[in-house]
């Protein structure tokens, strides 16, 4: 069975690139453009892995994953924000609300496959 994706971002050009090639190497993926319709994909697609974007309508990245990690059934669901937010503020905050990692726009698509395929070992 291949792991199951969610990507949350409200840029189309980042969301088209971001499932090709995701679909690409054999993942199972789902979008959302907000981060309300993130939270509802999350109750019907059950990801293993997201990949959320910090600015985005109707809730951020980190309101969605604070949310996500004070849940219990979705404590164990991997979250990688991606986000063109890089300063070490930013990245210290989406990883102490549970973010599992933290990539800045612009990414090596190659790089980000890779943590991905790390994140998702033994799930």
């Amino acid at each position: 069975m291949s792991h199951k994706i969610l990507i949350v971002d409200d840029e189309p050009n980042i969301v088209l690139s971001l499932e090709f090639l995701l679909k690409r190497e054999g993942f199972q993926v789902a979008v959302a453009s907000d981060g309300e319709a993130a939270l509802e994909q999350v109750e019907a697609f059950h990801p293993d892995l997201i990949l959320l974007d910090v600015m985005m309508p109707k809730k951020s990245g980190y309101e969605v994953c604070e949310l996500l990690r004070a849940d219990p059934a979705r404590s164990a669901t991997r979250i990688v924000m991606l986000t063109a937010k890089g300063r070490d503020t930013e990245v210290a905050k989406g990883l102490g609300l549970g973010a599992d990692a933290y990539v800045t726009k612009p990414f090596s698509n190659k790089e980000l496959v890779s943590q991905i395929k790390q994140l998702l070992e033994g799930v």
